[in-house]
């Protein structure tokens, strides 16, 4: 069945990702600040910043199947070194901004036979990690607040997390820009890399596809098997 999904942020990493792997087979709504990347897909663009605009729901068609939020914050520093104002501000954009547009969007989400909704966290919310300490508060409450959510509204909606460990992006760009610090890097993971947008959009496709449709609640460690193995 081609699919409604709205996709929130989608022309740059993992969101460009999925929009590339889902404008094919559905009919796939990216808001976004820029339409930059996108001139190639089959996709329809909203301009879109999620920490100012209200969504132009207009815009939109009245049944929405597929939900996926991708914007987000890496903000690694010692704790004594972020201010209540960075917690908030990081608080703000990974997750309170995603609650106020699941909530323009949930009428839409209900006129669906069955909505999937997916969300980002980040490894670092099962796995302590040292310079975490912001962004492992914000994507947790996302890892509450899907769950919760999931609970909820069962079994009119599936609402699952991807967890990544690094990945690729431009957004990771400072880990990752010279030769020594991606060895590094590679070598903290089991499989011996970071990882690449490709391999989370894989994971966000399978999670609006229906072959998923017995999969709701769960967050979904996609970290080269950080969260779970300790390679000597």
């Amino acid at each position: 069945m081609r699919k409604n999904i709205l996709l929130i942020g989608g022309s740059h990493g993992i969101g460009f990702e999925i929009a590339n792997k889902l404008h094919s087979k559905h009919t796939v709504y990216v808001a976004s600040r820029t339409k930059e990347n996108l001139g190639n897909l089959d996709v329809n663009h909203l301009q879109f910043d999620t920490e100012k605009d209200e969504l132009d729901m207009s815009e939109l068609p009245e049944r929405i199947d597929g939900f996926i939020f991708c914007p987000g914050t890496i903000n690694l520093k010692p704790f004594k070194s972020l201010s209540t104002e960075i917690f908030r501000e990081d608080l703000e954009l990974n997750f309170l901004s995603m609650i106020k547009v699941v909530h323009q969007v949930l009428d839409h989400l209900k006129n669906s036979e069955q909505a999937s909704l997916v969300f980002f966290s980040t490894v670092a919310v099962k796995v302590g990690m040292p310079f975490h300490t912001s962004v492992a508060a914000a994507k947790g409450a996302i890892e509450g607040f899907a769950k919760a959510l999931a609970a909820e509204y069962a079994p009119k909606f599936r609402v699952n997390v991807i967890a990544p460990s690094l990945t690729d992006t431009s957004l990771a760009s400072r880990l990752l820009n010279n030769d020594k610090k991606r060895k590094m890097m590679d070598d903290r993971h089991p499989l011996k890399r970071v990882g690449d947008a490709k391999d989370i959009a894989n994971i966000a496709a399978f999670l609006i596809s229906d072959e998923s449709s017995w999969i709701t609640g769960q967050v979904l460690g996609v970290d080269g098997g950080m969260s779970t193995l300790n390679v000597q």
